[in-house]
């Protein structure tokens, strides 16, 4: 919420995401690749639907929005084993690029600082011409 005279206003999606976004060093689909080839963690956000219906990064580690915080936490006792440590550069994938963005400050405030996200998400990344195996059949 906002802070205005005293008072607090509800904020929307769009300045939330705005706000979202002006913290975080987000990056392109050619960009995520050259990232990844260098050691980036490119995370998948996607649910189950979506990456049947168009497949996957190959590489990416594939962990539902739910449980990203969970898996990707450092210090968390439900961390996959990528979750090496809080400098990791993760690169959050949705399908469009959205909900990313918000995932990608979750992240960062659990202590990931080089957490980002993808613009245009896994159809930008496809629209590049970059990798994908599937959809899965």
């Amino acid at each position: 919420m906002a802070v205005s005279a005293g008072r607090t206003r509800p904020v929307g999606i769009d300045e939330l995401l705005d706000r979202a976004r002006s913290g975080l060093d987000r990056v392109t689909a050619e960009a995520a690749f050259t990232e990844a080839a260098g050691g980036a963690l490119l995370v998948d956000i996607r649910y189950a639907a979506l990456r049947e219906r168009d497949g996957l990064i190959p590489g990416a580690l594939v962990v539902e929005r739910n449980e990203l915080e969970w898996r990707l936490d450092p210090q968390g006792s439900h961390r996959v084993p990528e979750a090496t440590s809080h400098d990791v550069r993760v690169v959050v994938i949705c399908n469009e690029g959205y909900a990313s963005s918000l995932a990608a400050v979750s992240l960062r405030q659990l202590g990931l600082r080089r957490a980002t996200d993808l613009i245009g998400g896994f159809q930008a990344w496809r629209a590049a011409g970059l990798p994908v195996t599937g959809p899965v059949t």
